[in-house]
């Protein structure tokens, strides 16, 4: 399947692992028992842990909308850096920076005519 055919398959709403993971994560603040905060605090430690790809946060953080400000994902990065690691923490740090180009330019494309 070419990039377009990809696209094309999310416009026509034809997304299969696109919807398993809408899927995989209903009703998951809820089940947590963690308030709105917490839970995006240990979902960005996670992506940390796992080194994800800056959609990943971007995906994440836009979730969280305004739960979280910079100064938790900057706390949560120093918290968790003894035990995931200073390469974890430098790389966590370059993917939230790619992934918030990746809003600036949507953002952007979104006032383009």
């Amino acid at each position: 399947m070419t990039p377009e055919d990809s696209i094309d398959a999310l416009a026509a709403g034809n997304a299969p692992v696109l919807e398993t993971l809408v899927q995989m994560n209903l009703d998951t603040l809820e089940n947590s028992g963690l308030d709105v905060r917490t839970y995006f605090i240990a979902r960005a430690a996670a992506l940390v842990a796992l080194d994800a790809a800056p959609v990943s946060y971007l995906v994440n953080l836009a979730a969280a909308g305004d739960v979280l400000q910079a100064g938790d994902v900057r706390g949560t990065l120093v918290a968790i850096a003894p035990v995931v690691g200073s390469a974890r923490v430098v790389s966590a740090a370059g993917n939230l920076a790619r992934a918030l180009g990746m809003a600036v330019t949507a953002a952007e494309s979104e006032v383009q005519p």
